[in-house]
């Protein structure tokens, strides 16, 4: 049988180059690495590092084995620091990933709610889909607010599992002050406006974005990328560009507002992902918390934008 020491060799191993230096790094003598290596490749009848004068390698045999020890031995740790946060803290600790701008607007309630109903306290950690999704894998995080382009997702995979929250279709952001707002609609061709980007090119407005100027048929000036809320809506209230936003992300008191457009752009899903595994009471309550929040957002959302308020 395989043991964890056995694994944590093989991936000092790879990481370091040599026996010598992978005994350094676990704090083993030379002599107790060479005995657990001789005692897996005993065990699987297969060669798995090979030994020269010059250090120390994997067999292709032992890459596969240490790409599959990498992915144990973190399900470890992460079963370690769960086991660890009932043990030590009487109480169980969410960490969860958000982003700024819906998760302001729905977390603070949420996690009153739950820790009204249950004994748990909860941990955010703000960070971009990507980076929360890498955190999720890597068992960092319970579980995340991630936002994505419904019908075209770049973070699925097997062993995460969305709940969708909402789907909002993408509008244009404009100041309230500009003759866009007074108009009804906006064709995408015929703004005169440069457009602000976000900083991560996988980012689903960004997506969006590229999507708009290869349908138009030449590329959309961008006046400048970021992804602070409040620089985008500052900047598209003093009319010097306007921005792709989904209704829910308007910031009152910006002075702007969101115009749906001529083109269709798609949706933005925003979802509640766990890890497949993840089998904990609190993040049940916390998803069936969130999902009727952000149902109540959407209407609140759809409410207001039956309306849009003209300067």
């Amino acid at each position: 049988m395989i043991s964890l020491q056995q694994l944590r060799v093989v991936l000092a191993v790879r990481a370091n180059g040599s026996l010598t230096k992978a005994a350094n790094a676990l704090h083993y003598g030379v002599p107790t690495v060479t005995h657990h290596l001789d005692a897996l490749e005993s065990a699987l009848g297969a060669r798995l590092v090979e030994r020269t004068p010059r250090g120390a390698r994997l067999t292709p045999i032992g890459e596969l084995l240490a790409e599959e020890g990498e992915q144990i031995l973190a399900r470890v740790a992460h079963a370690e620091r769960l086991v660890a946060t009932y043990r030590d803290a009487g109480a169980m600790t969410l960490v969860v990933g958000t982003f700024p701008s819906i998760g302001s607007r729905l977390l603070p309630e949420a996690i009153r709610a739950l820790r009204e109903s249950m004994h748990v306290e909860v941990e955010l950690v703000e960070g971009e889909p990507t980076e929360l999704v890498r955190m999720l894998g890597d068992g960092a995080l319970h579980a995340a607010l991630i936002y994505d382009l419904e019908g075209d997702p770049v973070f699925d995979a097997p062993d995460l599992e969305p709940t969708l929250l909402m789907s909002e279709p993408f509008h244009v952001l404009v100041g309230a002050s500009s003759p866009l707002a007074e108009l009804d609609e906006l064709d995408l061709g015929e703004l005169g406006r440069s457009w602000i980007g976000s900083r991560n090119d996988d980012e689903a407005s960004q997506r969006v974005l590229r999507r708009a100027s290869a349908a138009l048929g030449r590329e959309l000036h961008v006046f400048t990328r970021t992804d602070d809320l409040n620089m985008i809506h500052g900047l598209v209230a003093a009319d010097l560009a306007v921005a792709l936003a989904v209704p829910s992300t308007s910031v009152p008191g910006f002075g702007v507002v969101v115009r749906p457009p001529v083109q269709e752009l798609g949706m933005r899903r925003l979802a509640f992902v766990t890890r497949g595994d993840a089998q904990l009471p609190a993040l049940a309550r916390l998803r069936d918390i969130l999902v009727d929040a952000a149902a109540e957002l959407s209407r609140q959302t759809t409410a207001g934008a039956a309306d849009p308020p003209r300067s």
